[in-house]
This record gives structure tokens, sequence and C-alpha cells, in this order.
């Protein structure tokens, strides 16, 4: 069985999803006029006026906060680490690359799952990529599909993966029981997680924003601590990612080629940008400006924080630690503590194992709403199928917790590349609607106007999206 995961990870991280997750950051890039690039700013403008909300959704800042919550978590500490060891410096630069060219697929993305939302039973907006695939391309059974390997790779293998770096940073920091741990990880994530959407919301609008300062702070205290290994760390990342570290050892095709890879993977597992994930918290959201493209806006700056930002902390404190060395067999979460206490000294150990505890639990909440929206896709009216699921889905942080690290990240690596190739072929298919929806919005803000989505101006859409939840409000 782990040779049968490993080898379709290496097809679709060695060939087809590097091509395709660049292949379309970059034809959304120029279909959109360097958005990321153009409109940097205003995507703070956006989350600025984003604390708006009605009864039927959360706020555009919770959609972010929630987004990010996923985002933000194993990822962006103990895999920095692991690409870090597997890839190389090099694989840093790539994951930057990733994320750049990613915002632009996020934006579309979330454009989309915000246009297709629905309402649920309960009132409140529900809807992503297996919404879009069903109503923009009349897809059931693709939405369906996107539906089932969302639900393993986020109910299911991500949040044992947030839940195993829980229970490994607890077990360095603190010597605890890894069965104890998971088992208090499954009560405060049951708590959560049955109080729904809105609790969800709630918890990571508060937890997420605290957190992440907290971690930024330390690393920026790291970097002015170590401020002269600035210029040679970022000359080993970039020289690395081209193959110029090898050079004078030969190999240096399959140095770059394993940089990519790894950074594109780890990248993608980080930000998310293009698999499909961040827009099921996109389009729970009231939005305002209310037009369907603020959302993409708001998602972008998710992805730009995440990776370029927060992840580039992690890398900070690894490299100007003396703590790296390539290959070797200390990685994930233990390297980043171990290097985090090597700076600031024993409590460094403490802080990482704090703060992966509070990154990766919220990634768990919100791992789960985004399965929990899935559920509801294929099941529709079943009252008892969200509530069995519930309870799998705290199964699996428990075996998470248990369970060792290679296995679980390659489970996680193939589930995601595989939800990630039907999203990405959906979003091109509905491309069309992305450049319309981004041109209406930009030609409204040029104006001086707030951009406001009409569904009149868009006729070939009204059979598409749902009667009561675009009305003319123009």
């Amino acid at each position: 069985m782990t040779d049968l995961i490993a080898l379709l990870n290496d097809l679709l991280w060695g060939s087809i999803l590097v091509y395709l997750l660049v292949g379309v950051g970059i034809y959304f890039t120029l279909r959109l006029g360097f958005i990321q690039l153009r409109h940097f700013g205003h995507m703070f403008s956006v989350l600025k006026n984003s604390r708006k909300a009605d009864k039927d959704g959360i706020s555009s800042f919770q959609a972010f906060c929630t987004s990010l919550a996923a985002r933000v978590g194993t990822g962006n500490m103990a895999g920095v680490a692991v690409a870090l060891t597997v890839g190389g410096p090099g694989a840093i630069f790539w994951m930057w690359v990733i994320a750049m060219v990613g915002m632009s697929t996020a934006f579309a993305e979330s454009t989309l799952a915000q246009l297709y939302k629905t309402r649920g039973e309960d009132g409140a907006y529900r809807g992503g990529p297996a919404y879009y695939m069903e109503k923009g391309l009349g897809m059931r059974w693709m939405g369906v599909l996107f539906s089932v390997l969302l639900i393993i790779a986020f109910g299911l293998v991500f949040n044992a993966v947030q839940s195993n770096s829980i229970a490994d940073a607890m077990h360095t920091a603190f010597n605890w029981n890894k069965a104890m741990v998971g088992g208090v990880l499954v009560v405060l994530s049951g708590f959560v997680i049955f109080g729904g959407m809105r609790k969800i919301a709630r918890t990571a609008e508060i937890l997420v924003p605290i957190m992440a300062i907290a971690y930024l702070m330390l690393a920026v205290f790291v970097i002015i601590m170590n401020f002269d290994k600035v210029p040679g760390a970022l000359e080993l990342i970039f020289k690395s990612a081209f193959g110029l570290q090898e050079a004078a050892a030969g190999g240096v095709g399959y140095a770059v080629m394993n940089a990519i890879k790894v950074g594109v993977a780890r990248g993608l597992f980080s930000n998310e940008a293009g698999m499909g994930s961040a827009p099921n918290a996109a389009a729970a959201a009231t939005p305002y400006p209310p037009h369907p493209a603020s959302q993409g806006y708001v998602q972008m700056l998710g992805v730009f924080v995440d990776t370029i930002v927060i992840c580039t902390a992690t890398v900070s404190i690894i490299l100007l630690s003396g703590e790296y060395v390539p290959h070797s067999e200390v990685t994930g979460i233990i390297l980043t503590q171990n290097a985090l206490s090597a700076q600031v000294g024993e409590w460094g150990n403490i802080f990482v194992a704090v703060a992966i505890f509070f990154f990766a639990f919220t990634s768990i909440i919100a791992n789960y709403s985004y399965a929990e929206s899935n559920i509801m896709f294929i099941f529709k009216k079943s009252r008892y199928a969200k509530q069995i699921f519930r309870v799998i889905v705290l199964g699996m942080v428990m075996f998470g917790s248990l369970a060792t690290l290679p296995t679980v990240w390659s489970l996680a690596d193939a589930s995601m590349g595989l939800m990630a190739i039907v999203n990405l072929v959906a979003i091109l298919l509905l491309s069309g609607i992305v450049i319309k929806l981004a041109k209406d919005y930009n030609k409204q803000l040029s104006e001086g106007k707030v951009p406001t989505f009409d569904a009149n101006d868009f006729p070939e859409l009204q059979s598409q999206i749902e009667d009561g939840v675009w009305e003319n409000k123009k």
C-alpha cells in the first residue's frame, strides 16, 4: 500500500501537477492582467471593510480567518522543514513562486464559489467547487467526485496530519503521552465542530490573528538577532533553486527538479491555491463589496499571508539557526523546534509546541467545515449524515496523533493532488465567467462606485445561480 501511494505521488507531483498548477496560475495571471500585483493594495482595502455580514452568512473577515486557519497549520511549520530537508533550500524559492502565480488561481476559484453559492436548510450560505461544477458546468457527477476527494483529504487525512504534528510537538516539548494529547484534541475539536459553521468562524476569527502575529513577532526577533546571516541565507535559497549550489558536484538537473517538485507540493499543501478548499469558506461569506469578485481578493490575500509571510518566517528561523542539515533525519516539527531553541533557549521548544497546537487545532476545525459543505452537497437533506461524519472525523484526529509521519504525509499528498486536478479542470472550463466578473468589478471600481453584482447584467447566468441569493440591490 505504501509503495502504491509513493508511485501515485511520483506521478502526480513529478510531472502532472507541477505543469498543471503552474500553467493554470500563469493562465489566470495573464487573463486577469497580473491582478495579484496590479491590485495588491486593493486586497487589504477589501479586508479592511470585511466585517459586515447578515443572518445568512459569516463576514468576509471570518471567511478569511477560517480559510487562513486551514492554510496556516503544519504546512507552515512542519511542512517547510520537510521541504528544506527533502528538496533543499531551493524548494523554498519554488514555494514562493507557486504562491505568487497561485494567487490568481485563488481569485478565480473563490469568485466562482461566491457566484454559485446556495442556501442550506438552516438558511446559511454554502458553496464551493462541487457547487460550481454542478450549477456552472451542469456536471453533478464531477461535483460528487470532487466532494469525495475533499472529504477524504480534508475531513480525514489532513486532520490526521494536523493531530500528528500536535502530538509530536507536545511529546518533544513536554514528553506528554501522544494518546493523551489525541484525547484532548478530540474533546476540544468536538466542542467546536458540533457547534456548526458560525462557531467555527467565530473561533477562527479570535485565534488566527493572535497566533499569526505572535509567531511573526518571534520570527522578526530571530531575524534581527542574526541580521548579518540574512544575505547568506537568501543566496543559499536562490543558488539552490537553480542548481548553482550543486553545479560543482554535478547532478544539477536532478537537484533542480527535486527542488521544484518538493517546493510545489509543500507550497500547495500550505497555501492551497487551486486545490478547491478555501472556496468552501469563501462561499459561506456575505461579501462586501457585494460582488462575487470581492471574495476573490480576500482569498488571494490569504495565499500571500500564508506562504510569502508565515512560511518565510519559519524558513528564517531554521536557516538562521545553524540547525539545518541537508537530508538529515531530523525534520518536520522537531527541526523547527530545535531551530528556535537554538536561538532563544529551551523555551523556544515550548513556544513552537503551543504555536503548532493552535495553528493545527484551528486547521482541524476549518478542515471539518470544508468537508461538511461537501457532505451536505452529496447527501442533501440527510439529517444523520453530518452527525455520523463528525464522529468519523474525531476518530481520524485520534488516529493521526498515534500514526507515523511519512505515511500520513504521503496520504495527504496523494489525496490533495487528485482533488486539485478535478478543481483546476473545472475553473479552466469556467474561466470565461471569472474574467467577466473581474472586468465588471474593476469597471465599477474605476468609476468610483462600490462594486455591486447585478444578475441582470449577466443574463447567461440567471438560470444557473440560485434565486434570492443575488438580488438586484442597485
